[in-house]
């Protein structure tokens, strides 16, 4: 078996799956199963479709490629607004679009009517997040122009909250939606999907908070991971442990806890901070900021503590660990959205899925 490797509970993650369907459900919500932190894995994405996900999403045309490709029955929206360049080949592939540009809308009518297609739209509507979406006020007249369009078919509108600004999704949030699609009715625009939340967006659901016109949910890191990053939480009916990273000790050594000499930026750039501890035990692994966020990451052995990493290496405090590690001993991590999200995406961490009792690549 090769190191680092990532060992993926597909048990764990379909629990997730089917709780989060759930209770979704019996608010009138459908769940987009997001796939882009896992970079479009086939075997995820089945398992998420077998667990009653109808619609997939993810930011990436390749990942969608790689799922079509690998036989993944499902109906696929991009999350990302497609570039122009992309379009082309985005028709065919994907079924929903997310948009915000009257250009792109354009240019996916030009090529769905050329293909003799359809493609569904939604409108996303930026409520203060500040990253994707027409601004709220200047938003009506752009999207009933676009419902005009030959090509598409204009389904909804939806809003993106807590991935860029950390705006928390409130009521008042889900109302400023609404509100922009009894506008669009009353203008005989009909609207049948608001796709107002992600997992930052699940607390209205715990809470019985979130108004009935609200209809889909697009959610990947409850699935994945059982956390909801934007409000600081572990889901606490929902698995955490569903990918476990696994790295190999290289060296272990008593070392001092503080640099000796001047010093200015390590190799990526940062201004790393160290703890004068005196001399410390410590262990190198194997595994670096190329594949992990080592910010994110978390030892399974409590009394362990990640010091620092550069590109290649971690650098662990095992001074107070009861574990008597020696070379070549592995060390096991869970991890953050962001570091999950570096760990798939690098070629250099093995990834194997867990069946059943036992791993099986």
């Amino acid at each position: 078996m090769r190191y680092p490797r990532l060992i993926i509970n597909l048990n764990k993650i379909r629990e997730n799956v089917r709780s989060i369907v759930s209770i979704c459900s019996k608010f009138g919500v459908e769940v987009v199963g997001v796939t882009k932190v896992t970079c479009g894995n086939p075997v995820i994405a089945k398992l998420l479709v077998d667990s009653g996900i109808k619609i997939l999403g993810d930011s990436r045309l390749k990942n969608i490629k790689l799922m079509k490709e690998a036989g993944v029955e499902s109906r696929f929206m991009l999350l990302r607004i497609p570039m122009l360049s992309e379009i082309e080949e985005a028709v065919q592939l994907v079924d929903i679009f997310l948009v915000s540009e009257f250009k792109v809308v354009e240019a996916i009518s030009r090529f769905s009517k050329s293909a003799g297609l359809k493609k569904q739209v939604i409108y996303m509507i930026d409520i203060g997040d500040l990253r994707e979406g027409v601004w709220l006020e200047d938003s009506l007249d752009e999207i009933i122009e676009a419902s005009k369009l030959e090509g598409i078919e204009f389904v909804g509108i939806g809003t993106n909250l807590g991935c860029y600004g950390g705006v928390i999704p409130t009521r008042e949030k889900m109302e400023q939606l609404i509100e922009i699609k009894r506008f669009l009715e009353n203008n005989g625009v009909k609207v049948k999907i608001v796709s107002a939340g992600n997992t930052a967006a699940l607390p209205l659901i715990e809470r019985n908070e979130l108004p009935e016109e609200i209809n889909q949910y697009r959610i990947g890191e409850a699935i994945m991971l059982g956390t909801d990053a934007t409000n600081n939480r572990i889901i606490d009916y929902l698995n955490r442990e569903t990918f476990i990273l696994e790295a190999e000790i290289v060296e272990i050594k008593v070392k001092p806890s503080v640099p000796l000499g001047e010093t200015g930026r390590d190799s990526l750039g940062r201004i790393p901070k160290f703890e004068d501890k005196g001399k410390i035990k410590r262990a190198i692994l194997a595994i670096g900021e190329q594949d992990i966020d080592s910010k994110g990451i978390y030892p399974l052995d409590e009394k362990a503590r990640i010091l620092h990493a550069s590109s290649d290496h971690l650098i662990v405090d095992i001074n107070e660990s009861s574990i008597d590690y020696k070379i070549g001993d592995k060390m096991s991590f869970l991890l953050n959205y962001s570091a999950l999200l570096r760990c798939m995406t690098s070629d250099y961490v093995e990834k194997v899925f867990l069946k059943g009792d036992d791993p099986s690549g």
